[in-house]
């Protein structure tokens, strides 16, 4: 996708949420979001459509856990939590019109085929966000797939919230890294046990 094309689409997925603030994202119609963002319907041609444009949500939150910095010193654990905070903080501010399109894309099979994609791309981005996006013990699409569901718990969460502090989110997401990491650890163990047994094996007799 172009610049030019990057752009159209953000400011139509800035539009849509505004649009969403007070009417149902079901009703939203490509239209409305093209004249909400001052842009005309044409533009959008070649673009995508409102499908397109609730697909692009996702991707548009995740910037903000970009907007931070991290503490080397922090655990891993730390630093992811940190990161996808600042994603749940960005989409407060939005809060009616995510659920309203949450509520939408849940009637919306394809959306939902599409969103696996996002929170896998979600998950890899807050990796390289929080300086875990070198080379592991684990595969990287394991840790991501890992990530992923977590993040997943914690919108659960969100959707529930009810506390300005974002309590609730908070304590879902520590609790599904957590989790994630001693799942890690046990996973881990095999791996690291083939790495120390694989010399052992080249340097057996060939006749053995």
């Amino acid at each position: 996708m172009s610049d030019t094309n990057k752009q159209i689409l953000e400011k139509g997925v800035r539009a849509a949420l505004e649009l969403a603030a007070g009417t149902d994202w079901s009703e939203l119609t490509l239209a409305a979001i093209a004249d909400k963002a001052e842009l005309k319907l044409e533009d959008f041609h070649t673009v995508g459509d409102k499908d397109t444009i609730a697909d692009a949500v996702e991707a548009y939150f995740d910037k903000a856990m970009s907007e931070g910095s991290f503490d080397a010193d922090e655990t891993p654990r730390t630093r992811l939590f940190d990161v996808i905070m600042m994603r749940f903080e960005a989409m407060e501010a939005h809060r009616p019109a995510l659920l309203s399109l949450m509520k939408w894309r849940q009637t919306q099979p394809l959306r939902m085929i599409a969103l696996l994609a996002s929170r896998q791309a979600s998950a890899e981005w807050a990796m390289v966000c929080s300086g875990l996006d070198k080379k592991g013990d684990l595969p990287k699409p394991l840790r991501s797939t890992a990530i992923a569901w977590a993040i997943a718990q914690a919108e659960r969460a969100w959707r529930r919230e009810d506390s300005a502090d974002m309590s609730r989110t908070m304590a879902k997401l520590d609790g599904e890294l957590r989790k994630m990491e001693e799942r890690a650890d046990w996973i881990r163990k095999p791996f690291a046990r083939r790495k120390s047994a694989a010399p052992e094996a080249e340097d057996a007799p060939s006749g053995a």
